[in-house]
Order: C-alpha cells, then structure tokens, then sequence
C-alpha cells in the first residue's frame, strides 16, 4: 500500500508517466511509430508550402498536425491555413525545455510505422529560365 500512495504523490508532483519521453519531446509530443510526415525547422522556414505536406494532409485527414510553438508563428501561419483547408486539427506544441528540431509532424493516435517520415527536399514543379542578359557593349555593337 505504501508504494501506491508513494506512486500517486510521484504522479502530483511530477505528473503523469509517459512512454519514450525523449522521443515525445522530440516529435512534439507524438511517438516516432505514429508520424505520416515531418519537417525539420529551416525547412519550415523556406518560403512556400511543401507540396508533400499538402498531399499528405489531403490523404490523411483524420491525423492531427502538430506545429512547434517555439518558432515564429509567421512560419506556422501557412500550414495552419492548409490544416484548416483540409480540415484537419492541429495544435500549437510549446516546450520551454527543450525545443524540438522538428517544426511540424503530422501523426495519429495510433502507430503506422512508416518507414520514411522526413521530407529530404521540396519538388520543384517547373524550372524557370534563366534570361540571358546583354550588357551596354553588346547593345551598341549588334552583329547581324
């Protein structure tokens, strides 16, 4: 009896007990096992959207989007926009602690093991082309 009253003080003082502490603190309170799709910090910060982000959030709509709350939150505004297109929820992670190199994770409440989570780097759908400039001389002296 001793060591369940010993239990419930540690539980009042320290809260709740959790599995892979270090893995939650990471993956913004989700377990690695339960992740559809990560980006890592300066990913977030690159200007666009990653169309693998939206695909994913298209597909799985019922996955809840976890955003890390110790990044600006002009670099979170865009996913956020996105997760409410496609109505998915999110929440805003804050961790004074530690701050998590992961800037979005969007994960279930329940494992699917996906071997591959992070996104190496953005698609690029179209290529623009590069003018070649002409300088003053070669305006002056055109060849014919």
């Amino acid at each position: 009896m001793a060591e369940n009253i010993d239990d419930y003080l540690q539980q009042g003082i320290h809260g709740q007990k959790q599995t892979k502490p270090d893995e939650r603190r990471k993956f913004l309170g989700s377990l690695r096992e339960r992740v559809v799709i990560a980006l890592k910090q300066p990913q977030m910060r690159e200007d666009g959207i990653y169309p693998q982000v939206e695909d994913a959030l298209k597909a799985n709509s019922k996955a809840h989007l976890y955003l890390n709350g110790n990044m600006s939150y002009s670099y979170l505004s865009k996913y956020i926009k996105l997760a409410s297109t496609y109505k998915v929820e999110y929440t805003i992670v804050t961790n004074k602690e530690h701050n998590s190199e992961i800037g979005l994770v969007l994960a279930y409440d329940y494992a699917i093991d996906k071997p591959e989570i992070f996104v190496e780097r953005k698609t690029v759908k179209a290529e623009a082309k590069k003018e070649k400039k002409s300088g003053l001389l070669a305006k002056l002296f055109k060849r014919k």
